[in-house]
């Protein structure tokens, strides 16, 4: 009797060797995986996301304006955009006493675009959203 072949798994080493070489050749190297998973995990907290996306609507908000659009207090938004910043996903200019935020450029605009239609698509299969 043979052993038996687990359900995520193959019974061959490789069953397409080109298609697997052309593949890898044609992904990201680690320093980009790196950063991208950071991008992501950046985006990963929901009051990050909820700024970004006020952002998103308004352009260009001070941190006052910013904080009390997405209900939290000046501190709280000062935090997060700190993380925002050292992942240049948004940035800011100072105008005298005021500093202003805006998003760093139009991938994030993009980024923020897809993940959206991602979560409110409806699958036709019956699946969730």
């Amino acid at each position: 009797m043979s052993e038996p072949i687990p359900l995520d798994g193959c019974s061959v080493r490789l069953v397409d060797p080109e298609r697997v070489a052309s593949v890898r050749a044609r992904l990201p190297d680690g320093d980009a995986t790196e950063r991208m998973a950071r991008v992501f995990h950046v985006l990963g907290e929901p009051a990050r996301v909820r700024i970004v996306t006020a952002l998103l609507e308004a352009g260009e908000l001070c941190v006052c304006d910013l904080a009390a659009t997405v209900g939290m207090t000046e501190a709280q938004t000062s935090q997060h955009l700190r993380v925002l910043r050292a992942e240049r996903t948004v940035r800011n200019r100072r105008d005298g006493r005021m500093v202003w935020y805006s998003l760093d450029d139009a991938h994030v605009r993009l980024l923020m675009d897809l993940a959206l239609q991602h979560v409110t698509h409806e699958h036709g299969d019956g699946g969730s959203a």
